[in-house]
């Protein structure tokens, strides 16, 4: 079975950071692109960044670009997000994905087949 478990969301003063790990289990995800995506309140799903299976190439969202940091170890099967300089608008639930195996780095939700249950991250002005 699948699994995708976020953790390490929580609540951040502005201008603070936090760090999201994400663990996958039953199977290896070391050939599948990887990504974030965030869904606030009231709002649809948005992609935050992605990480191909196959080189460092990331993908980041401009409203995110500069201040977080996606990165993996596929050697753990861990996805990271290091978020910093953070700010109210970040505030949702933070979500990582994975993508076929050897699939292309994409930014729609659409392109991935599995899914974490998300983690909450505040973030307070």
């Amino acid at each position: 079975q699948v699994q995708l478990v976020e953790s390490g969301g929580g609540a951040v003063q502005a201008g603070g950071s936090l760090r999201l790990s994400c663990a996958a289990s039953g199977r290896t995800f070391s050939s599948s692109p990887m990504a974030w995506f965030r869904q606030a309140p009231g709002k649809e799903r948005e992609f935050v960044a992605a990480i191909p299976w196959s080189t460092d190439d990331t993908v980041y969202a401009d409203s995110v670009k500069g201040r977080f940091t996606i990165s993996r170890d596929n050697a753990k099967n861990m996805l990271y997000l290091q978020m910093n300089s953070l700010k109210a608008e970040d505030t949702a639930v933070y979500y990582c994905a994975a993508g076929p195996k050897y699939g292309n780095t994409r930014v729609v939700g659409t392109a991935y087949a599995y899914w974490g249950q998300g983690t909450q991250v505040t973030v307070s002005s």
